[in-house]
């Protein structure tokens, strides 16, 4: 018998008016994992992503591949939130939905009437994710969050780089995609609570928030030491060797860990006459004396071309890899029987593939359900579910208050 695809929240329902990535990757998540989810898009752009390149041309649209990543497992209606047509529509979504998540800048969802307060005193039960650049508490509550900018704001850039070189800027947005996690985690927890209570409840999650959780231990490392940290390139300020080497060919990255590899280390790469002595006996010394420590590592690690050093490092159980490209790890065997890596097949924009959620349910992976939906494709199907009559729905579309709407 073939084992259903998991769907742990099945009959869940998700109102999802965010935009970009934190809070469509949340409910993408959600989606994954078996609820019903309802994106909201304004009727003449949709959400913006859709047009940020590269673009997947599919008939006479275009979709852009980051909206592709974070949108699929959901349903998409497009109405005019600024209108009272379309307010209304949104309203009876909260009142359908278990969950609603919102993104908006400042006070603009109050002004449209369509933040938390307001929809859960339509529903008491309703769950509503409220996603922000700052939060809602503090000097800085009305200010605008995208990623780099709370890299910058909260230290992370200044942490990352090369030693005496300028800030570079983490390209996979951690910032927004953590955001989206935290919302998720809030989420369920909020859902767990409610089963006790029988109560909603208001989820804030901020980039802000998940920039300073994600810098812990280098805020505890920097109350501790009282200086600032050096950028560390692909090092690790409290252990070493711990970072990319260049071998005899091609680089790869060393993981010494702790002074048990330290040893072992130091018997594979002929380095026996220092490994005890007291500059380098323990992970403590040898960050004391890093200099040191990695000109004696960078000499024996030239000594030996890449496939060779991990071969014989893999034999020692020390941690190491090779620099993979995207397209390597793409290609990689085991990427491909993970699962994390799928093919499907998308109705208009034909083969696709698309990375799972990253989790398993009693060893088998969440499924893909819907492909990313185009603009406003379930705008009619989900009206009429709501209780629009087939009128009503032709006057929100002919006042151009439902769509979606030529561009």
């Amino acid at each position: 018998m073939t084992e259903k695809t998991p769907s742990p929240l099945a009959g869940l329902r998700v109102l999802d008016l965010s935009k970009v990535l934190a809070g469509p990757l949340c409910a993408q998540y959600l989606g994954d994992m078996g609820a019903d989810v309802i994106k909201v898009e304004p009727p003449r752009s949709g959400d913006e992503t859709r047009g940020w390149p590269p673009l997947r041309q599919g008939g006479d649209t275009q979709t852009g591949a980051i909206f592709l990543s974070a949108n699929r497992n959901k349903r998409s209606v497009a109405v005019d939130l600024a209108s009272d047509s379309g307010r209304d529509v949104v309203y009876r979504l909260a009142r359908w939905a278990d969950v609603t998540i919102l993104s908006f800048g400042p006070g603009v969802a109050a002004k449209l009437k369509i933040d938390p307060a307001t929809l859960r005193a339509l529903n008491p039960r309703l769950i509503c994710c409220d996603i922000s650049g700052y939060g809602s508490v503090g000097s800085m509550n009305q200010g605008k969050g995208y990623d780099v900018i709370l890299q910058a704001f909260s230290g992370m850039l200044s942490i990352t780089g090369e030693p005496g070189r300028p800030p570079v800027r983490s390209p996979f947005s951690p910032v927004d995609q953590g955001t989206g996690l935290h919302a998720l985690v809030g989420i369920l927890a909020a859902l767990q609570a409610r089963e006790r209570t029988g109560e909603g409840c208001t989820v804030e999650a901020s980039l802000f928030d998940t920039a300073t959780g994600f810098l812990g231990y280098f805020l505890q490392n920097y109350w501790e030491r009282g200086t600032e940290p050096e950028r560390p390139g692909s090092g690790h300020e409290s252990l070493c060797p711990y970072q990319v080497f260049e071998t005899a060919d091609k680089p790869l990255i060393l993981g010494v860990a702790n002074d048990s590899l330290w040893q072992r280390f130091c018997a594979i790469a002929d380095l026996q006459a220092i490994k005890d002595e007291p500059r380098f006996a323990t992970n403590a010394a040898r960050v004391a004396h890093r200099a040191e420590t990695l000109a004696y590592v960078e000499k024996a690690m030239k000594t030996r071309g890449r496939a060779d050093w991990l071969k014989a490092l893999d034999e020692a159980g020390i941690p190491c890899s090779p620099l993979h490209t995207l397209g390597e790890l793409s290609s990689h065997p085991h990427t491909r029987e993970s699962g994390m890596v799928f093919d499907y097949e998308h109705p208009t924009l034909g083969q696709m593939k698309s990375v799972a959620q990253p989790l398993r349910f009693n060893g088998l992976r969440t499924g893909l359900q819907r492909p990313a939906p185009q603009h406003g494709e379930h705008t009619h199907e989900v009206l009429s579910e709501l209780g629009f009559s087939e009128d009503e729905i032709s006057a929100l579309q002919t006042a151009g208050t439902a769509g979606p709407l030529a561009r």
